[in-house]
């Protein structure tokens, strides 16, 4: 039986993947989640998946973190990302990081069975019209990879919020925290970030792309 995970935070769109997988693989089990803690839930109780199909835009995902955050923790598990966004820069990123394809949104169901079943042999793929396109990630990008992958999810949100402009009173507000808390864990991001205030911290947050995260209240 074959095990896949379907991460994505827009049910009609689980649905239908699940259902277009459903028809092209025989005996296949798949599971679902709809935002980044719900997903590394499902990786932690279920060993035996097959490959990751994951949209970058998941709420808690932090674009490229969610990512390199799975990389880091499931070296041996395929990642395929599922995007509605082409754009080469993302895609040569998302590859960089460690992803064994990228498959846009808008494929056929077909298109989607011939990527997942190229990764599962262990193959990389992308789209044709992508493949000469993608570029190599630098060692800089590489470093800063490696740098996040050492932030917990929690000191990630606090780096997104900083990336925001938020100050510790405001950030401990949105996480239900206190701003000791707050503190202690941007002492934290420093140093595994090998930066010595807000600015630098910022300016590699700016690198992975961050989208605005959504807010508790």
């Amino acid at each position: 039986m074959s095990q896949f995970l379907i991460a994505d935070d827009h049910p009609l769109f689980r649905e239908a993947l699940k259902g277009a997988l459903s028809a092209k693989f025989a005996d296949l089990e798949v599971f679902e989640s709809e935002n980044f803690d719900t997903t590394l839930q499902v990786l932690s109780e279920q060993e035996d998946l097959d490959i990751l199909l994951l949209d970058l835009h998941m709420p808690g995902n932090g674009d490229l973190y969610g990512l390199i955050r799975i990389r880091e923790d499931y070296p041996s598990l395929p990642i395929a990302v599922v995007s509605g966004s082409e754009d080469i820069n993302i895609v040569s990123k998302v590859m960089g990081y460690g992803a064994m394809g990228f498959i846009p949104k808008s494929s056929s169901s077909d298109d989607i069975a011939i990527a997942i079943n190229h990764i599962l042999e262990g193959d990389v793929w992308l789209p044709i019209e992508l493949k000469d396109k993608v570029a190599a990630v630098d060692g800089e990008d590489k470093e800063i990879a490696a740098q996040v992958a050492s932030l917990t999810p929690q000191q990630y949100k606090v780096l997104q919020y900083l990336h925001e402009g938020l100050l510790n009173k405001q950030i401990a507000y949105e996480l239900h925290i206190s701003e000791a808390t707050v503190k202690a864990h941007i002492t934290a991001i420093f140093r595994k970030l090998g930066v010595y205030n807000r600015t630098q911290a910022v300016l590699i947050a700016s690198k992975l792309q961050l989208d605005p995260i959504e807010s508790n209240s």
